[in-house]
């Protein structure tokens, strides 16, 4: 079973049966920058609220620490969706956490 380090930074998320592991490294987060814009700026758009489910899920997408057979972004997304925000939020928080505060 894969379990997150949170001391490293990391969450965890479930996906069509797989535990999933989120690590905002540095090529993730080029990588998100890269597809979603400045990463200062998606984090104020979280923080009012604004960030669509597109952009949560890429962001996801580019922090896997490594990416199960069959687990595609898609898959990902309807994941997302199936477990709802209120399990979600938790995650992306602590993904944004680690964007602005570092480890």
């Amino acid at each position: 079973m894969t379990i997150a380090n949170t001391v490293r930074g990391e969450a965890s998320l479930r996906v069509a049966g797989e535990t999933l592991v989120l690590r905002p490294t540095f090529a993730a987060l080029v990588a998100a920058e890269g597809e979603l814009g400045p990463l200062f700026a998606l984090v104020e758009r979280a923080a009012d609220g604004k960030l669509g489910l597109g952009e949560m899920v890429a962001l996801f997408w580019h922090c896997l620490r490594e990416c199960p057979d069959g687990v595609t972004r898609e898959t990902l997304g309807e994941a997302v969706v199936e477990a709802g925000l209120a399990v979600v939020t938790p995650v992306l928080r602590g993904v944004l956490r680690q964007i602005l505060a570092g480890r």
